[in-house]
């Protein structure tokens, strides 16, 4: 189904076994973590997440030196500093992480680099402080690669992105993927793969410009296909429907056109949500449910209803396996987060197999406190997740499997 797989000859870290010792090994890692309004980290599950690959080199006797960037600064600021994530990896590592707030091309940088010890970490600061990084320029990526022997990819979040530090580097060191991306695409690819009946697809979020490749892709690859959440309004739109209020996409009617032509002459079930919990605003403080097609003109639908919830409970209590990406209302509202959260829990209690991905979606399992553990994987990427859903390549994966120093 995706192209984004491993093969027999992709460069894996546990390759590089009993190799690495006094080695530079540059890590791209993605600890670009949720920040409180106070600059404090309100969730370490990505650092936590890249500690087997760290573990390893540190055990290794290497000399890690870690890559990352935090949000979608412009120009330096100091909210996006790395200094708060070098003390919390500091804290989970057990030992020192060294930081360096210089720019990545200049003196002090390199003078950190070289001072490293073997089993010592030293975490560079906010990647994309420099426009050059998602450029992928390749005098950036060059000096990057200057500062080590060897590059390890562990950041699944940006697979999907082509900058200098996930695939431009990879074309002047030798290159491999650490162990959560290895685990990620190991899940994801054997997940999909798997026969097991009935395969139920929960794709939600906001717009279906987004989406509409993914949908695509799992007609005649699961045996149903839930989509909820406000993309849903570009599709009842395009069939002519009332919907009120409700966000949607005019640029994309046709293209929603062709995607339920595609569907109706599909083998998968398509149940888009029947009902939906109104209000004429995010801010409201009532709501009321209304028939999804039929919708008062100054309603915004922001929910699913509890038709709709009963329904999809049915068919996630008997999916074997379950593929869960995007909410299905605006959750984030207490007065519209029943439907999110009904699904959510329905799918920790399934038996079978789970996946959710998405950055809201794994947002809503932790706002709920719905037991991670029940969830078989959720995924660390969000645009990567739903990449390796629309069956695209990961720039990153592709740029190390035809690495030439690997």
């Amino acid at each position: 189904m995706s192209t984004a797989v491993l093969t027999q000859t992709t460069p894996l870290l546990s390759n590089w076994a009993g190799t690495l010792a006094g080695q530079r090994v540059l890590v791209r890692v993605d600890f670009n973590v949720p920040l409180r309004s106070n600059g404090t980290i309100a969730d370490q599950a990505r650092i936590i997440e890249a500690l087997p690959t760290l573990q390893f080199l540190i055990q290794e006797h290497a000399r890690v030196i870690l890559i990352s960037h935090l949000g979608r600064p412009n120009g330096v600021t100091k909210r996006h500093r790395l200094l708060p994530i070098a003390e919390a990896l500091a804290s989970q590592l057990g030992q020192p992480v060294h930081y360096c707030p210089a720019p990545i091309d200049c003196d002090e940088t390199s003078a950190m680099v070289n001072a490293l010890e073997n089993g010592q970490v030293l975490l560079l600061e906010n990647i994309r402080f420099d426009a050059r990084e998602s450029a992928n320029d390749p005098d950036f990526a060059r000096a990057l690669a200057d500062l080590g022997d060897r590059f390890v990819f562990n950041a699944f979040g940006v697979a999907h992105r082509a900058h200098a530090s996930t695939a431009g580097i990879t074309q002047y060191l030798p290159s491999c993927i650490g162990f959560l991306v290895e685990a990620e695409l190991n899940y994801l690819n054997t997940t999909l793969s798997q026969t097991d009946a009935p395969k139920l697809a929960i794709i939600g979020g906001a717009k279906i410009s987004t989406k509409l490749g993914v949908l695509q892709n799992l007609l005649g690859r699961v045996d149903q296909l839930v989509v909820g959440g406000a993309m849903m309004f570009t599709l009842l739109k395009a069939q002519g429907m009332a919907i009120g209020n409700s966000l949607y996409e005019p640029d994309f009617l046709d293209t929603a056109n062709e995607f339920l032509a595609s569907a109706a002459d599909s083998p998968t079930e398509l149940y888009i949500a029947q009902d939906v919990v109104c209000a004429t605003g995010f801010k409201a403080e009532t709501a009321n449910t209304y028939p999804a097609t039929a919708l008062p003109d100054e309603q915004m639908g922001l929910d699913i209803g509890p038709a709709s919830i009963e329904f999809i409970e049915r068919w996630v209590a008997a999916a074997k396996i379950i593929i869960w990406n995007g909410p299905l209302g605006a959750f984030e509202t207490p007065l519209f987060s029943e439907g999110t959260h009904a699904i959510a829990k329905a799918v920790a209690a399934n038996t079978g197999t789970s996946i959710v991905g998405g950055g809201d979606s794994v947002q809503a399992i932790h706002d709920f406190d719905i037991d991670t553990t029940a969830i078989s994987h959720i995924s660390t990427g969000g645009g990567a997740c739903l990449a390796v859903l629309e069956g695209h390549p990961l720039p990153s994966i592709s740029a190390i499997q035809s690495c030439p120093n690997s």
